[in-house]
């Protein structure tokens, strides 16, 4: 694993989500209460940033069409989004979110 550093983690306000790039991808970092998430920050329906809707219950919604992913795995919890966003493992050190985007928890290649 090769985690670099993505953000502050005092940038990402609880329950919302911040678009950022590591690396080569776009990454929302997206906070449900003390828990941080990583996924692509791409909806695998729409092509529109995810870090722009709105985070609950383990979940972030596209503004675009309402399909909402859950931020443990990926997967579309309803249509008309039907394929998963690669998520990432997280660690959160010394107030600093770190993302490792060369591994996927889901196995979903982020393009």
């Amino acid at each position: 694993m090769s985690f670099a550093r993505a953000c502050a983690l005092a940038d990402v306000p609880a329950d919302e989500a911040l678009g950022v790039t590591v690396d080569r991808y776009d990454v929302a970092i997206a906070r449900d209460g003390d828990e941080v998430f990583a996924l692509q920050d791409l909806c695998s329906h729409a092509a529109v940033a995810l870090s722009e809707g709105e985070v609950a219950n383990c979940s972030i919604e596209c503004w675009l069409h309402g399909s909402t992913f859950d931020l443990r795995t990926g997967k579309p919890l309803n249509f008309p989004a039907t394929e998963p966003v690669a998520t990432f493992p997280v660690e959160v050190r010394d107030g600093y979110v770190y993302v490792d985007v060369d591994t996927t928890l889901n196995g979903v290649t982020p393009s």
